[in-house]
């Protein structure tokens, strides 16, 4: 199979998809209610669409091509509230995060969809314990060539993209320390981590030969890589975040990516090398454990600075682009939880130490997913 084509594209819209948690309102764990759901939102005339994901206790809603981080919030909304109504119908709850924190990976089921059995059979367990919770952002590039230096520059920004959206500390009823515990999950997969770094289209596709050529690859799909291009869209995809437990957080992070993709196809601030990538791991590794409190190794410098100074420089930075964009609510949003010292992972571990009970901060989280204080 060879590699198709970059598909056109408008430059810097946006499409949003998050995976969400399906929980029963009886002890809050992961409930197999995906088909039910699925059957309900169908009779439903909402933008974008809702799609079953790995594992039934679990759904994917994403938006429409979008123009502003403002519509994706719109859109985003909508859809929340049909799939809040339609779980209210069958009992059950639906919920933000990037893990699940107590559910039992050997407990979930394959849903039944012929992908997901192939891709069973080849990863064995793992396809169980991949039941974790993921917003991944298309970008519009106006080119193939574009769409791979912007994927680049924007490697740079993984780990802010991480610590801003980590909400996942719990897993299998345990504090793991990390505040983004989901990529954990991710890594164990063959074609995950990063993009190869080629500059042309040319050249990836001539990667892209080499790699169905041994068998292991066979689409775009079989790349789990924390961005990849998406030819049959014009996007690229950011696929770090974890989801965030509102849809508000959603759009912002949503708003945060348009506004670099604007900075970077516009004045090319930065030349992408292969040596950007040799602080990647150790970046990348930083903010899914310490989160805001991380440390980041800037690649062209060498010089290490709190990640949340880094964060803050770089909203500056972007604030002309955030304007155009119709980003600058976003940008101040994510600011101020930067100066706050707050994300998703802070505030399900302040709801653990005042519940001492998992079960009820997932309650409370799913009055935060439907727009209710907890």
């Amino acid at each position: 199979m060879s590699l198709e084509a970059f598909g056109p594209s408008q430059a810097l819209t946006l499409g949003v998809e998050l995976e969400l948690q399906l929980v029963n309102t009886n002890d809050y764990d992961l409930t197999h209610y995906a088909d039910d759901m699925l059957r309900l939102m169908a009779r439903r005339e909402l933008p974008g669409s809702v799609v079953p994901e790995m594992t039934a206790g679990m759904i994917e809603i994403s938006t429409g091509v979008c123009q502003t981080s403002q519509q994706a919030l719109a859109e985003l909304s909508q859809i929340r509230d049909a799939l809040v109504q339609c779980a209210d119908k069958l009992n059950i709850a639906v919920v933000g995060g990037g893990t699940h924190p107590f559910q039992q990976w050997h407990q979930q089921r394959i849903y039944d969809k012929p992908r997901f059995h192939e891709l069973s059979a080849l990863y064995g367990y793992l396809t169980k314990q991949f039941t974790i919770f993921g917003q991944h952002v298309h970008v519009g590039c106006p080119d193939a060539d574009t769409a791979l230096y912007t994927l680049h520059c924007m490697s740079r920004y993984i780990p802010h993209f991480i610590a801003l959206a980590a909400s996942s500390p719990y897993v299998q009823g345990q504090d793991t320390a990390f505040d983004s515990a989901r990529l954990n999950s991710v890594f164990a997969f063959p074609l995950s981590g990063r993009a190869p770094c080629v500059l042309t289209w040319d050249a990836f596709g001539q990667y892209f030969d080499k790699m169905t050529r041994t068998g292991v690859v066979k689409s775009m799909k079989d790349f789990y890589w924390d961005i990849r291009p998406k030819p049959e869209y014009g996007t690229i995809e950011v696929r770090v975040f974890d989801t965030p437990l509102t849809v508000e957080r959603a759009a912002a992070l949503a708003g945060l990516v348009q506004s670099l993709a604007a900075w970077f196809q516009q004045e090319r601030p930065f030349a992408p090398c292969e040596d950007d990538y040799l602080v990647y791991s150790y970046n990348r590794f930083q903010a899914c454990r310490f989160g805001l409190d991380a440390v980041y190794v800037d690649p062209a410098s060498g010089q290490h600075l709190p990640l949340r100074d880094h964060l803050l420089a770089t909203f500056e930075r972007l604030q002309p682009f955030a304007d155009t964009c119709q980003a600058s609510g976003a940008l101040a949003l994510l600011r101020q939880e930067v100066q706050d010292n707050r994300n998703d992972a802070r505030w399900l571990r302040e709801r653990q130490s005042q519940e001492r009970l998992l079960g009820e901060v997932i309650r409370q989280a799913a009055q935060r997913f439907r727009g209710r204080a907890a």
